[in-house]
């Protein structure tokens, strides 16, 4: 079911500079490196940033420790409440145990067994509930309503966007000349928070995102301007989102593009990365580099970053990528 309720008003870049002062003491600046042999496969200079370094192993985690330093007075004694395949859920745990708050986290029905360890490991419990994202949300409403818990939205906090905004600070200091960032979108933080650094600090930057095809609501929604709710059937656990969020489209009306790519280009753009940048991606984590790929001619010679928003591949998720060596 689309999300239709009205949003809180989006963060501002001042918001940004405030949650790289939050993050500091807790998360150095993240590596951005350019690979030759990347570089010569695709055919332009790509400085590859790596989210998938963050102690969580997914750039989650900034807006995670951004919105739990926000929290009311008085909030840890009730505790926080979310619902993640997995990738927030760390986040947010992450940002509970530093905090000293209480964490439930409610993950729907087969979850990446790796991410749940990985939560519980954090000091949250975790409830598995519903076949999909949009019934496991569902129920978590129902159960921080019932419990008195923070409730915490996957997308739906301006201090999410203004945390992950903070991964573009650093890059467009690090890169202020790029010609364009390539952002996989599940829920869209990411994406909004790039076209909102980018507005501020890199305007001729274009901004595209990329989505998987077989989970395509947050692409539909920003092509038609209406919420969108569709089937999910990608394998791709981080882009395996089943509503448009409204707050981050807000904010992604500001991109330049909007790709879809199938399973199939995550797959080859996972083995390049680890091939040809020494890096392990998730499938999620390969999306931007897949939508690079897919529009490589556009930006043949040119100054092009995408983002490993993670590295946390699923048990069989690697056994797949490494039977295909």
């Amino acid at each position: 079911m689309p999300i239709v309720s009205c949003p809180p008003a989006p963060p501002s870049f001042t918001d940004v500079l405030r949650a790289a002062r939050v993050i500091a003491p807790h998360l150095p600046p993240t590596p951005m490196w350019s690979y030759p042999v990347l570089d010569a496969h695709v055919g332009a200079e790509i400085h590859v940033k790596h989210e998938n370094a963050q102690p969580t192993g997914a750039f989650k985690v900034r807006g995670g420790l951004n919105l739990l330093a926000h929290l009311p007075a008085g909030a840890e004694k009730a505790g926080v409440l979310t619902y993640s395949t997995g990738n927030h859920a760390q986040s947010i745990a992450y940002a509970a145990r530093i905090s000293g708050v209480p964490c439930t986290v409610v993950m729907p029905e087969n979850p990446n067994p790796a991410k749940v360890a990985a939560v519980e490991a954090l000091g949250a419990a975790v409830e598995i509930r519903g076949a999909t994202m949009v019934e496991t949300g569902a129920y978590a409403r129902a159960l921080a309503e019932e419990r008195g818990d923070r409730l915490i939205s996957p997308a739906g906090d301006p201090d999410l966007i203004a945390g992950v905004g903070t991964l573009y600070l650093e890059m467009f200091t690090r890169q202020p000349d790029l010609d364009a960032v390539f952002v996989p979108v599940g829920s869209g933080t990411g994406a909004a928070a790039a076209c909102l650094v980018a507005r501020a600090v890199a305007p001729r930057c274009r901004v595209i995102a990329v989505q998987s095809s077989l989970a395509p609501a947050a692409h539909d929604a920003w092509r038609s301007g209406e919420p969108a709710g569709r089937p999910v059937q990608t394998v791709a656990e981080g882009l395996a989102t089943g509503s448009s969020f409204a707050l981050p489209q807000q904010l992604m009306r500001g991109l330049d593009d909007f790709l879809l790519v199938h399973d199939d280009d995550l797959r080859a753009a996972q083995r390049l990365l680890l091939t040809k940048a020494h890096t392990l991606a998730e499938l999620a984590g390969a999306a931007a580099l897949a939508g690079l790929l897919a529009v490589g001619e556009r930006f043949t010679g040119r100054k092009v970053a995408v983002v490993c928003t993670g590295a946390n591949a699923s048990p069989a998720e690697l056994r797949r990528l490494l039977a295909d060596d």
